[in-house]
């Protein structure tokens, strides 16, 4: 272990490993969170629980606390490019992607070629014969003129796994601990569209939920929602994929996962059907995708994120990774890459209400 878990006791641990997804949504969650841990050897109340998760987020430790929406079924597109900035003129264009609003995301990583990588995010396109992808491709073609370089634009074409856990030695190291039954029963809607009511409770608790021992009865009362109507949407947005899960946010930095390697695969495509699900399954793979070639320029069509506390646990991890795709297919030398990021370049967050408000019906 480093030593950034020096500070972090035993109900911290417990916290960061219990609730990563799973946190009740009902009336005063924190309660049966509490009772969870003291099942587990964790001796705290629901208000001590309260008490610490809103110092964890205000000491850094968590990114923040509530539902993680899932953008992709609130509305719009988003699509991972790729792009090669040269060397002499790397700031230039890095500060001139930057500026365009739909870039959320944007890192560079260590590749021979492809330097700048970023996830462009929009809402619906205002023409209703075209969709968000046709956005997509609106914003690279101004990037592109805007720059002087070829971007490759990598839309997720099938997701295997998207969940990242970042666990400690302590309590509750499965990480297993799931209260999402507990509250409401609910039914999953069949509509694609947002409510104007459910609009709004989408872009109030896409930030985070306030830690208070009555959480969503707050975010009611910032909507002028009622607290039962909350709790009971929030449950069937997580039935319905809207929202991925309901828990900590830690900030993997923080935790000292500061090593974040990017593995790329050119795995036949008669394999991807078994592959991804194996791949997916390991705990320390964080998302697993699909994406498209350019033929050419970028010969892999399958990603697999990892992140380790050092570069020794990082290499353990994706030689693990490697060692599961031999059980599948042979693979060569050239098959894969690992593009670690090197910076930060930005680093905003999906405009989740835009995308809500191009969705509301």
């Amino acid at each position: 272990m480093q030593e950034v878990d020096a500070d972090l006791t035993a109900l911290d641990r417990g916290i960061i490993n219990a609730f990563q997804g799973g946190f009740p949504v009902v009336e005063r969650p924190f309660e049966p969170a509490a009772a969870a841990l003291r099942e587990r050897g964790v001796d705290v109340t629901g208000p001590e629980l309260c008490d610490r998760v809103r110092e964890l987020d205000e000491e850094g430790i968590l990114s923040r606390f509530g539902a993680l929406v899932n953008a992709e079924e609130i509305g719009g597109a988003a699509s991972l490019v790729a792009m090669h900035a040269p060397p002499d003129r790397y700031e230039e264009v890095a500060e001139t992607v930057n500026e365009f609003t739909a870039v959320a995301h944007n890192y560079e990583r260590e590749h021979p070629h492809l330097n700048m990588w970023f996830v462009v995010s929009v809402a619906d396109h205002p023409d209703p014969d075209k969709d968000g992808t046709d956005r997509v491709e609106e914003v690279l073609a101004d990037i592109e003129a805007a720059t002087g370089q070829e971007t490759y634009n990598l839309p997720k074409v099938q997701e295997f796994h998207v969940g990242a856990k970042f666990l400690l030695d302590g309590p509750v190291p499965e990480g297993d601990v799931d209260l999402s039954d507990l509250g409401p029963e609910v039914t999953p809607s069949s509509r694609e569209t947002l409510t104007p009511e459910e609009r709004d409770l989408v872009v109030e608790i896409q930030g985070g939920l306030p830690i208070t021992e009555t959480p969503y009865a707050d975010v009611a009362a910032a909507i002028g929602a009622d607290a039962d109507w909350v709790i009971e949407t929030i449950k069937r947005f997580n039935a319905e994929g809207k929202v991925r899960r309901v828990g900590v946010i830690p900030n993997h930095y923080a935790l000292g996962y500061t090593e974040n390697g990017m593995t790329v695969w050119n795995v036949p495509e008669d394999a991807l059907a078994e592959v991804g699900p194996a791949v997916a399954s390991l705990e320390f793979v964080t998302h697993c995708y699909e994406r498209p070639r350019h033929e050419g320029v970028w010969e892999y069509n399958f990603f697999a994120m990892t992140h380790g506390r050092t570069e020794a646990e990082s290499e353990r991890r994706i030689a693990e990774v490697k060692a599961l795709m031999d059980e599948y297919w042979t693979v060569g030398e050239d098959d894969w890459d690992t593009l670690f990021s090197t910076r930060i370049l930005k680093k905003t967050g999906i405009r989740i209400a835009d995308r809500a408000d191009s969705n509301t019906a």
